[in-house]
């Protein structure tokens, strides 16, 4: 019985396991049950009992058991991807998802965990049968003009990451530089509306500063325990940085919660041009990372 349980006990001194529990140990699983044939449970399963996050609702023993020795060609494992959500328990009524991607082929290797948790919190979607469609064109926007009377500002924006660089969780701090020069480069080929100047976290002055905070731009160092346990506030401000245009209606953050975060933005409710401006800024940022 003990060399049975080797997977997950301490085999006595002098016992061997049986051919089976090797075999299933080099799929990274548990030696099954003498009994049900089916994986034991891992002496490392977190107790996720009090837990309300989107993770903890799907990482069943079973699938742990499955994933727990997997890794991603960077070295990024299971426990990695699952540890914010252990350590934050979350609330019933306001559930998070509880963990995170350490890179690109995260998504593939713990696809067993990441497809129902991406499935729950996009309605229904399945990455496996379902297309993301991305549309634009915004010459299709018919209307999009809001009274400014009810509308202070508009803005649009969204995340963008660089094939073959470790993401956020799990960069080292050389990618996270490579990031910032490889964005920054992009950014000083961009003309006309749209030609701007990059800061850096770390050097820019206290004046610089303000103003950022002024204009609302600033972002700072994260300090939730979600992003914390996450391991996104590693080495700040290191190779952090701001990147706006000449208007201020075009920005880029660098290496925050994605390795760019694109946002277009402007007081008043014309949220078409706001769009345009966004459409066209990020084909440009896009086309000059490539």
């Amino acid at each position: 019985m003990a060399g049975s349980l080797s997977r997950c006990l301490s085999a006595r001194p002098g016992s061997q396991a049986p051919a089976f529990g090797a075999e299933r140990r080099s799929l990274g699983l548990c030696p099954p049950s003498m009994v049900t044939g089916y994986p034991l449970p891992s002496a490392e399963y977190p107790d996720l009992r009090k837990h309300n996050n989107c993770m903890a609702s799907h990482l069943t023993p079973a699938v742990y058991a499955r994933l727990c020795d997997k890794t991603t060609p960077t070295g990024w494992t299971l426990d990695q991807c699952i540890q914010t959500g252990v350590d934050n328990p979350g609330h019933p009524f306001i559930k998070t998802v509880g963990m995170v991607a350490g890179d690109e082929e995260t998504y593939e290797v713990f696809a067993d965990l990441f497809d129902p948790v991406i499935q729950e919190r996009h309605n229904g979607y399945d990455p496996r049968t379902m297309k993301h469609t991305t549309d634009l064109d915004a010459s299709k926007i018919r209307s999009g003009y809001f009274d400014e009377r009810y509308v202070l500002s508009s803005r649009v924006r969204t995340g963008r990451s660089i094939r073959g660089l470790s993401l956020p969780p799990a960069c080292t701090r050389a990618e996270r530089r490579e990031v910032e020069r490889v964005v920054v480069d992009a950014l000083s080929g961009l003309k006309g509306d749209l030609a701007g100047r990059y800061y850096r976290l770390s050097e820019m002055t206290e004046a610089e500063q303000q103003q950022l905070i002024d204009d609302h731009f600033l972002f700072d160092k994260p300090v939730s325990p979600l992003l914390t346990a996450a391991g996104m506030a590693r080495d700040w401000p290191d190779a952090r940085g701001i990147w706006h245009n000449n208007e201020k209606s075009f920005l880029i953050w660098v290496n925050e919660e994605d390795h760019t975060r694109v946002i277009s933005m402007e007081k008043g409710g014309n949220m078409k041009r706001v769009f345009e401006r966004f459409c066209r800024g990020l084909k440009e940022v896009v086309v000059g990372i490539k």
